[in-house]
């Protein structure tokens, strides 16, 4: 009886085969099993839109696919089809090393089963099975290697490497990330040329964590704490927002803006805002110095000022204030007198 071979390539000698050269064809299998389990090729897939069939030799070393490690490299200029005959099942270790924004597609030579693609930007690794679970549509599936070993409570620590530096270690426990010894979080700019660090002090009583907003606010606005640690933006108020200059003989006042008013012509009625909160304030100006001619009368628009229920007039010349809404007890106050 003649000799077999495995998918991969290895002889099956029958017994009383190869009388003489039995050592010889052991060896070549030996060497060969050697190449399955551990071997490194390099593959030049380079060239446009084309297919690369990865070859099995039976008996022999010289198989393109008959290696653990296979690394793609040279110049591609479209899609790479690299293809596998139909019966293999067997696990690779693959890396794209080509030059040029093209896929590379790992896949059987014939079938619908699924494949293995490397994106047009995918200049990595993967491990990949070749399942051979279907004669004419297998599937060679992706090993995902993302959930750490040993469960959610490993701890993976770097000492003192290359990639964290100096005494400053990253540890996860499951849950957190921390790097200790006052180390930085860096983040780098485009060309990690410079970066924005966040670091804690020297020196912190107790822990403390700052939560984040859920949206990135309005424009103009800073983040303020709750005293808890809780995150939120909020509009800051620098002063008042002026107004241009009034002339009419009626103006409905809105919190937190000023207005320069000109009574040269006729009095002038500023109305306070119908609702009002702690905090509160309207501030006037007067523009041409005629309030002791024409006067300014402030209406309350009921709530209280300075603590009665009348409207206020002002009949000072040049006079300037802000009033400042503090409850429904005293209403507005004036803020210098």
């Amino acid at each position: 009886m003649a000799s077999t071979y495995s998918p991969l390539g290895i002889e099956l000698m029958a017994t009383g085969e190869n009388a003489g050269t039995w050592g010889t064809k052991t060896n070549t299998n030996l060497s060969l099993f050697e190449q399955l389990t551990g071997g490194y090729s390099a593959k030049s897939i380079a060239g446009g839109v084309q297919n690369t069939d990865l070859t099995i030799v039976d008996g022999n070393t010289t198989g393109t696919g008959q290696f653990r490690m296979i690394e793609f490299t040279g110049t591609i200029t479209g899609k790479q089809n690299v293809r596998i005959p139909l019966d293999i099942e067997t696990f690779y270790f693959l890396r794209n090393s080509t030059s040029g924004a093209h896929e590379v597609e790992f896949e059987y030579i014939s079938g619908s089963g699924t494949s293995v693609t490397f994106s047009a930007t995918d200049k990595g690794d993967k491990v990949v099975f070749a399942t051979a679970n279907d004669g004419t549509n297998p599937d060679i599936k992706e090993i995902s290697l993302s959930s750490p070993p040993g469960g959610s409570n490993t701890q993976i620590q770097f000492n003192n490497s290359g990639a964290f530096g100096g005494s400053a270690n990253l540890t996860w426990d499951g849950s957190n990330v921390q790097i200790a010894a006052q180390g930085d979080l860096r983040l780098a700019d485009a060309d990690s040329s410079h970066y924005v660090a966040l670091q804690a002090p020297a020196t912190v009583a107790s822990n403390v964590t700052l939560t984040l907003p859920n949206n990135d606010g309005d424009a103009d606005q800073a983040l303020i704490t709750d005293g808890s640690g809780n995150l939120s933006f909020s509009t800051i108020s620098g002063g008042a927002a002026w107004q241009a200059v009034v002339t009419s003989a009626s103006k409905a006042a809105v919190a937190g803006e000023g207005y320069f008013l000109n009574t040269t012509s006729n009095a002038i009625t500023l109305t306070l805002p119908g609702s009002a909160a702690i905090g509160d304030f309207v501030s006037f100006v007067d523009y041409a110095g005629t309030f002791d001619t024409n006067n300014l009368t402030i209406a309350r628009n009921g709530h209280k000022i300075q603590g009665a229920t009348a409207d206020l007039v002002v009949s000072t010349e040049r006079a300037a204030n802000t009033l400042v809404y503090v409850d429904a007890t005293q209403g507005w106050l004036l803020q210098t007198k």
